[in-house]
């Protein structure tokens, strides 16, 4: 069947060329959540442990639990907060605030500007005082930014608005907290790094989504996708593949069925507009559910060896086209 290639080498580039930009490994947390970004979430977790990273985020609460061996510190984004001495929940608002139990560890998530979730910062304050009042267990204080990955100043806009709430945490002697608002674009193209964690994700996956102006910060993609061949014929001039019949074989030419499909996770696109595998290979008529026609007799062929470049052809992005392949799909670590 289908499976998937997960490059170690590569992976440890990518997770180098961030350590580089954040200073050390203890500043780095892995982002695992949605599967790895359908890399496999214990695949990189125990990658991860190998190179020495120590601390990781999720989005649930099931994803914590499956890679908390892995790890010193675990940072859930969305999951049902329990006490646990290295899991800390992301808290988005102040109904969740007033919810929470003093014994769990929690860290503020404020907004400072894309207006997604957070504490809004006019009721920060209030969130501080709440927290001292009820002796809650803030460990960490944190933002997102919105923009980091465009060419414009709406990043400098939110770091600043994340100064200010710097200063009114530590204004208000909540105990020592962790700051951090970096994702992979932040410290992509940050020239210079001062808070205390990183919390880096399509980087260490291979793929920089920063537009030309930027320096340019080497990755490799982690993530190759391969499909097995499942039967060949000979097809001969003016006869029709698939369903609809949409490609008709100009010449007398040797096609192949690969068993990968929209039922794994690969994108559908269009048969009048068809994607070309990394061997170059173009996808003859439509995707079907399980299976693709190429011409080809290869055994097993690469659909795709870099997920930037194969987004490109579908109009999105390269987090899309991993995220969305199967999990039932087997990973294989090279």
């Amino acid at each position: 069947m289908a499976y998937i290639t997960i490059s170690k080498e590569n992976f440890f580039h990518n997770l180098n060329q961030v350590v580089l930009k954040a200073g050390s490994k203890e500043r780095v947390a892995v982002v695992l959540k949605d599967n790895a970004y359908g890399h496999g979430l214990e695949i990189m977790a125990g990658l991860s442990q190998e190179f020495g990273i120590k601390q990781a985020v999720v989005v649930s609460s099931e994803e914590a639990m499956r890679i908390r061996p892995y790890f010193d510190q675990v940072l859930v984004l969305n999951g049902t907060p329990v006490a646990d001495e290295k899991l800390s929940f992301a808290i988005t608002d102040m109904q969740a605030l007033e919810a929470v139990e003093s014994s769990i560890r929690i860290e503020l998530k404020v907004d400072t500007g894309m207006h997604r979730n957070g504490i809004v910062m006019g009721d920060l304050e209030k969130a501080l005082r709440m927290i001292k009042l009820r002796n809650l267990n803030l460990v960490g204080v944190m933002t997102h930014f919105r923009s980091a990955d465009v060419l414009s100043s709406e990043l400098s806009w939110q770091q600043k608005n994340f100064e200010a709430v710097k200063r009114m945490v530590r204004e208000s002697r909540c105990g020592s907290v962790r700051f951090h608002s970096h994702n992979s674009a932040a410290i992509l193209r940050s020239k210079g790094f001062d808070e205390d964690l990183v919390r880096a994700g399509i980087a260490i996956y291979g793929h920089n989504e920063l537009p030309e102006p930027y320096d340019a910060v080497p990755l490799k993609p982690v993530l190759s996708l391969w499909a097995k061949r499942s039967s060949t014929r000979i097809l001969q001039r003016g006869e029709r593949v698939g369903y609809g019949g949409d490609f008709t074989a100009p010449e007398r030419m040797t096609v192949s069925t690969y068993d990968l499909g929209y039922g794994d996770g690969w994108r559908r696109g269009k048969s009048e507009d068809p994607y070309v595998t990394a061997e170059g290979l173009a996808i003859l008529g439509r995707v079907s559910m399980d299976f693709v026609s190429l011409a080809s007799d290869k055994e097993e062929v690469c659909i795709m060896a870099d997920a930037q470049q194969a987004a490109k052809h579908f109009g999105t992005i390269s987090y899309e086209m991993t995220t969305m392949l199967s999990e039932r799909i087997p990973r294989v670590v090279i």
